[in-house]
C-alpha cells in the first residue's frame, strides 16, 4: 500500500486562467505539464501490484488566479472514497474565508485543509490566521501547506519560508502540520522544524526530478535521524506515483561514492510504504 500525500484536482480553465498555465512551463525545467487531472489516470500512475490511498486537494489563491471550490474536491473523492480523502482550502487574504473553512469541513466532509501561503500573499504564522489553527486543533483537522519555491512570478518567497511554522507548531502543538515538497529549496530549515515539533511533517512531493538537490536532502533526513518524519507524495500532475518510486529506489545507487554515502534503503522502502492516512487519523472512509 501506499498512500500518497499530495495530489491535485482540478481542470482547466475553470479553476486556473492561462497566465497560471503558461508560467507552469517553469515548474520543470525542459518538460511540459500536462496539467489535466482525471481520476482513472491517476489510479493507473502507480506501480504495478501496489494499491494506494490518496489526499486530495483543490487550493485557492486568488493572487495567483487559482481558485478550486471545495465541492469540486468532494464530488471529485466521492469517485473513489475507500482510497481518497478531500482536504478543503481557504485563502485567507479573501472575505468569507472562515465560512468556507466552516463548510468545507462540516457541510462536504473534507478532512483536512490545504493552505498555499506564497501564492496568495500571506504568512502562515499571522495573528489573523489564529482561527483557522484553533479549528483545526480543535477538530483534529490536518493542515498540508505550500512551502518552497514557485514558478508563480507574483508569489513572495517570504511567505513560504518553513520557519514560519515553527511559531505555528509551539502555539498549536496538538495541530498535525506537513509542509510541502521539503521546503525546497530551504530543506535544511525545513528539516529544522520537523526535527523538533512531534506533529510537524514534511512530504517529499515534486522533488525525484531533481535527483542530485534530493540525494543531498535526503542524506540530510538521514544525518538528523528523521525518516520517520518524512512523508511520501507525489504532486500529481506534476508527476507520478510509478516515477517517484522509481527514483527514489535507485537514489542513492546513482550518487553514492562510499559506503558512507548510501541512503538507507529500508528507510526509503518505510517511507514509500507509510501509513500515512493512519498517521494523520484519516482512513477512508
Amino acid at each position: 500500500m501506499i498512500d500518497d500525500v499530495h495530489t491535485h484536482a482540478w481542470e482547466y480553465p475553470t479553476h486556473f486562467g492561462s497566465r497560471f498555465r503558461e508560467e507552469a512551463r517553469r515548474a520543470r525545467s525542459g518538460v511540459e505539464v500536462d496539467l489535466t487531472v482525471r481520476y482513472e489516470d491517476y489510479a493507473a500512475s502507480f506501480p504495478e501490484g501496489e494499491d494506494f490511498r490518496a489526499i486530495v486537494f483543490g487550493g485557492k489563491a486568488s493572487l495567483s488566479g487559482v481558485w478550486v471550490d471545495d465541492r469540486y474536491v468532494a464530488n471529485y473523492v466521492a469517485q473513489d472514497p475507500s482510497r481518497l480523502v478531500g482536504f478543503l482550502s481557504v485563502d485567507p487574504t479573501q472575505s468569507g474565508w472562515e465560512s468556507e473553512l466552516k463548510a468545507g469541513h462540516l457541510e462536504l466532509g473534507l478532512r483536512g485543509i490545504k493552505l498555499l501561503p506564497m501564492y496568495a500573499g500571506f504568512r502562515p504564522d499571522a495573528p489573523a490566521l489564529d482561527p483557522l489553527w484553533e479549528y483545526a486543533s480543535e477538530h483534529s483537522l490536518p493542515v498540508l501547506l505550500h512551502t518552497g519555491t514557485t514558478f508563480i512570478s507574483v508569489a513572495p518567497l517570504e511567505c513560504t519560508l518553513p520557519r514560519h511554522l515553527d511559531p505555528v507548531a509551539i502555539r498549536f502543538p496538538q495541530v498535525k502540520i506537513i509542509m510541502a515538497h521539503l521546503g525546497h529549496p530551504y530543506e535544511g530549515e525545513c528539516i529544522a522544524v520537523i526535527r523538533k515539533h512531534p506533529n510537524v511533517f514534511a512530504d517529499l512531493s515534486a522533488l525525484h526530478y531533481r535527483p542530485h538537490q534530493l540525494y543531498h536532502s535526503l542524506m540530510l533526513v538521514q544525518e538528523y535521524g528523521v525518516w520517520d518524519k518524512v512523508l511520501f507524495g507525489t504532486d500529481y500532475p506534476f508527476t507520478t506515483a510509478a516515477a517517484t518510486v522509481r527514483d527514489l529506489l535507485t537514489l542513492g545507487a546513482r550518487f553514492a561514492v562510499s559506503e558512507s554515502d548510501l541512503l538507507d534503503p529500508a528507510a526509503i522502502e518505510r517511507l514509500i510504504h507509510r501509513p500515512t492516512l493512519s498517521l494523520l487519523g484519516l482512513e477512508p472512509t
